[in-house]
């Protein structure tokens, strides 16, 4: 690839302007990444030679510039290579990752910088900054240590080396996911085999064939066809297919293109040779050195502490269901593939209601509609869909607008699932909030999930499991848009711990309960009438259906990943996989067959930021159903038994004690300014159900 620089090249506009996604072409990517990080060391070295004492100015702020365009750019680059993935863009990305990498590292390994914070760390000048300043330094020097600044000679090298490998592998691990996925897909031709599949998902079966130039129904393992095919297809042999299909992706049970039995070897022994060379005894306990919990130890032992309180709930939820299969389904014994299916017959047979049942109520506008309602009324924030152009046709951006109308970011909003998109839902943020020389420069998020697109002409509709992702991606949305922290350096995704990080994202989930909220949520698609009140009391009388069970699989992921990373040294695809197996006899009551490869597309872990850190959703879960009870204990009583829990003074004191500070003083400070107390476990365990057995 040419990497001259490309006149009128969007990726190079100043760092207060709006990217143009839709004039971005692949050929822009590694041009503008080779001159930002250009001017990024130019300043780098230029901060770390200057002759007069370190302060604020003359080095903080003097990398900030070229560091906040460099940063965009990459982000850019990042953000359209999981959204609209092609050869071309891949092949641009994959480029520059590898001088990103290199950059990153020696930044980190610096010396003459280092020195300099350190200089400016031990002077009068440190003492008069703010206190968001002077959290920013004392995180760079963390930062310092932890990429190895301190290390000399071949120690030295090897850290270089390892970072940038590191890089490499958990991209390839990446994308063999994403291509395992794209690249699996059974025709149907007889349409018998899709009895109890809901209609959407056949017309966008039948779609999907018609594109390929195929008749019948083409079926992928897409989640807007993959889930809806293991609640509800009657057909045991297909649900059977498309289980071991997705459960084998990227794996050695699977097309062996896209294997990554070897990308988690490496990343493994990558990570264990990251840790000993800083002086750690494993992964863990060097990922630990940033987040709240203090140790590996004490994961562990939350960890294991959570599973025993669940155990009874979930052996009795196992109990029942197969009780019901073998009864009323004839499935004995319940199959893998059977769980999904049989747990939703018997959730229908218990509480009289599905969530096909509900799924027409939640069409998308609606619903978009009532979320923007509950950030008004939580936040005192609009937010007003602009022209602005995107990077793909179904996504739209939103300015957010506060009380006098002054823009305080942009939000942009991708829902579909398509080709070429990464799965899952996730919140990138391009640009953090910045006051510089008099001037703002407002923050802006893309949130981005994986829901059925639009069939037939009709709008597309949510199933209330895709209204939680999307409240709970608006939480990490909000989280960067509301802030009030002027620097950079100590916004919310630059500086909270990351076992913090999904509280305002599991907080905004509760809200998806209320029976308030879910009147402005809801409008039936046909009759445009709002959720019934005897559907929603069925489907509270359903939420903690089966809550031991998933409580569980969280906790054996989480046991799982912990495990793997703290070990001395790498391991074996065979010993992971027997780690994991360990782990699911400690605490699981559901075991998968023996060619389950479930770590093979586990990208939280291998490619994307949550290696030793997916306990964090627990962690954080603490954290969130805690201060939801801080709302709930200030409800007032609605019409029709219902509460009212916008309480107007938790939601500022909310608001300015957890989101509007992001990562300007940690975590723990943050919970006790807005709660009063350290966290309690009890608010997760009565909204989970399973307080009053352990009480």
């Amino acid at each position: 690839m040419n990497s001259t620089r490309i006149a009128g090249n969007p990726l190079l506009v100043p760092a207060e302007a709006f990217v143009d996604y839709d004039a971005v072409r692949p050929e822009h990517i590694e041009p503008a990444v080779r001159e930002l990080i250009e001017a990024s060391r130019a300043a780098i070295e230029a901060a770390a030679a200057c002759a007069d004492a370190p302060d604020w100015d003359n080095l903080v702020e003097a990398i900030e510039d070229p560091s906040e365009r460099l940063h965009r750019a990459w982000s850019i680059a990042g953000h359209l290579n999981s959204v609209v993935n092609t050869p071309d863009l891949r092949a641009a990305y994959n480029a520059c990752l590898p001088l990103m990498s290199e950059f990153s590292t020696w930044v980190g390994l610096h010396r003459g910088l280092y020195e300099r914070y350190c200089t400016l760390a031990a002077s009068p000048a440190f003492a008069a900054l703010s206190p968001t300043r002077r959290r920013i330094i004392e995180l760079a020097l963390r930062d310092f240590r932890l990429s190895g600044v301190e290390l000399e000679g071949a120690a030295r090298e090897t850290y270089a080396r390892n970072a940038d490998l590191q890089a490499q592998v958990s991209q390839k691990f990446s994308e063999n996911v994403l291509d395992a996925t794209d690249g699996w897909s059974l025709t149907i031709t007889d349409e018998t085999r899709l009895q109890g599949l809901p209609p959407d998902v056949i017309a966008a079966a039948a779609q999907a064939a018609r594109t390929a130039g195929e008749s019948g129904w083409k079926l992928s393992l897409h989640m807007p066809c993959y889930l809806p095919v293991m609640l509800h297809a009657r057909d045991r042999e297909l649900r059977q297919t498309l289980y071991r299909a997705h459960a084998t992706r990227a794996s050695d049970q699977g097309d062996p293109a896209f294997d990554n039995s070897e990308s988690i070897e490496s990343l493994l022994a990558l990570r264990a040779e990251e840790a000993t060379l800083l002086g750690h005894a494993d992964f863990a306990s060097l990922r630990l050195e940033t987040r709240m919990a203090d140790s590996a130890s004490q994961v562990l032992d939350f960890l294991r502490e959570l599973a025993a309180r669940a155990r009874p709930s979930a052996a009795r939820d196992l109990d029942e269901l197969r009780d019901f299969a073998a009864r009323e389904l004839q499935l004995d014994p319940l199959e893998p593939w059977d769980i999904a299916y049989a747990s939703e017959r018997l959730r229908e047979s218990r509480y009289a209601y599905s969530d096909e049942e509900l799924r027409p109520y939640f069409t998308e506008s609606r619903v978009l509609d009532g979320l923007f309602q509950v950030i008004h009324t939580l936040f005192g924030v609009r937010l007003e869909a602009t022209a602005a152009p995107a990077w793909h046709a179904d996504a739209r951006i939103y300015r957010v607008l506060d009380a006098q109308d002054r823009e305080l970011g942009r939000l942009g909003i991708d829902l579909y699932a398509r080709t070429g998109k990464q799965g899952g839902a996730w919140v990138d943020s391009e640009r953090s909030r910045r006051v510089h020389a008099g001037r703002l420069h407002t923050p802006l998020a893309w949130l981005t999930c994986n829901f059925p697109a639009p069939q037939d002409g009709r709008e597309a509709l949510l199933s209330h499991d895709d209204v939680i992702t999307l409240f709970h991606e608006s939480g990490h949305a909000m989280h960067t848009l509301l802030s009030r922290v002027d620097e950079p350096g100590a916004a919310a995704f630059a500086a909270v711990e990351w076992d913090a990080i999904e509280l305002p994202s599991q907080f905004m989930e509760n809200f998806c309960w209320e029976w308030d909220v879910l009147q402005s949520l809801t409008r039936h698609v046909d009759s445009g009438e709002p959720l019934p009140r005897d559907l929603y009391d069925r489907m509270i009388a359903a939420r903690n259906f089966q809550s031991g069970l998933q409580t569980l699989r969280q906790v054996e992921f989480s046991l799982f990943d912990m495990l793997i990373h703290t070990r001395a040294s790498g391991l074996s695809i065979s010993e992971v996989l027997d780690t994991l197996d360990q782990v699911r006899q400690e605490v699981a009551l559901l075991i998968p067959p023996a060619w389950h490869r479930f770590p093979h597309a586990f990208s939280h872990l291998f490619a994307g930021g949550y290696g030793a850190g997916y306990y964090s959703y627990k962690w954080a879960e603490v954290l969130s159903a805690d201060a939801f009870a801080a709302f709930e204990e200030q409800a007032r009583p609605g019409p029709d038994g219902a509460r009212d829990v916008f309480d107007p003074v938790t939601s500022r004191r909310y608001l300015d004690e957890i989101i509007a500070v992001g990562g300007s003083r940690p975590a723990a400070e943050s919970f006790r300014a807005f709660r009063g107390r350290d966290p309690s476990i009890d608010a997760l365990l009565r909204h989970s159900g399973l307080l009053e057995e352990n009480a």
